[in-house]
């Protein structure tokens, strides 16, 4: 089932597209990665998935009826990357207030508020006010008030900005809980190890279009380029080299990165050096990481610009 459904969004200014003809669905559970450069569109899509902006053109449909903002706000978390979070007040007050504007009663609110106080250990910090946080532990403080509300749809704006190693690993480990227990996700970030790591889908936007859209994992295969690596128990001398079917990029100890010819196949690889009894002590196919595979598309939707941008005389 999905539980986001966008058809056909559009969101225009004066100057630019800011959004241009968007459509994509999000199934319930997903931890969906919204990727793209500065300027590409995605703080206003997601500003228009939350209502604070209304496209000019487009459907959203939220948990099955067409989105309104006014009543499905209250089962959306939105995290974003501008932290909103009131720096004077402390931090009990703040998010029992934050709790409770999502609709939960004081009692709710205050038993949700104990529990992930509980689970992150930051109980000493109820009284102390934002400003005398960390921007670290205020990270922490802006991720439990966009939970508490246990929203159906999360969005999350770079959220590891400004946290260690652990603290990051403790905000990766409850997003995987949320997306478990049937919290949909949106994850939008610029650490593309982050979203391979974290993500099942992604959908890569720019200049307002989406250029790409699909599983990580069926992503990864779209984009492969035949390469493998084969560890070697002894190294083959050149005369063997020379009958090899396929072209060596790159040479490592006792390793060689290869590239198929179009036509052969890694049987082909395999045969070759049982064949001049050269143990193979590992072989693994080299696949593309999301951070090459997002540097190649949007440098071919800059160059396709350029070649279509008219002539100045």
């Amino acid at each position: 089932m999905n539980l986001l459904e966008v058809s056909h969004l559009k969101k225009y200014y004066e100057t630019h597209k800011a959004v241009d003809d968007i459509s994509f669905s999000i199934q319930q559970g997903s931890i969906f990665g919204l990727l793209g450069p500065n300027g590409a569109g995605k703080t206003t899509l997601l500003r228009m998935l939350t209502g604070i902006f209304y496209p000019d053109e487009g459907k959203i449909t939220f948990n099955g009826h067409p989105f309104d903002p006014e009543k499905d706000i209250q089962y959306i978390g939105y995290m974003p990357e501008e932290r909103g979070l009131y720096k004077k007040m402390m931090v009990g007050e703040q998010t029992l207030y934050l709790a409770q504007l999502k609709g939960l009663s004081k009692k709710e609110a205050t038993s949700s508020i104990k529990y992930w106080f509980d689970k992150f250990d930051i109980n000493s910090w109820y009284t102390k006010k934002v400003d005398e946080l960390s921007k670290g532990m205020q990270q922490k403080v802006q991720f439990i008030s966009t939970v508490l509300h246990k929203p159906k749809l999360l969005i999350l704006d770079e959220p590891f900005t400004g946290l260690d190693p652990i603290n990051s690993e403790m905000i990766k480990q409850e997003i995987f809980n949320l997306s478990k227990e049937g919290t949909t996700i949106i994850f939008s970030t610029h650490r593309m190890e982050q979203v391979e790591e974290i993500c099942d889908h992604i959908m890569l936007v720019n200049k307002g279009q989406k250029i790409l859209d699909g599983s990580v994992a069926g992503i990864k295969q779209e984009f492969k380029q035949g390469l493998f690596k084969v560890g070697l128990g002894t190294m083959p001398n050149p005369a063997q080299m020379a009958t090899w079917h396929f072209n060596i990029i790159e040479t490592h100890d006792k390793a060689f990165t290869v590239k198929l010819n179009e036509d052969s196949t890694t049987n082909d690889i395999l045969l070759h050096f049982i064949r001049q009894d050269i143990p193979v002590t590992y072989f693994e196919e080299i696949l593309p990481t999301i951070n090459e595979v997002f540097i190649k598309q949007v440098k071919q939707t800059e160059e396709a610009d350029l070649k279509t941008a008219p002539v100045l005389s």
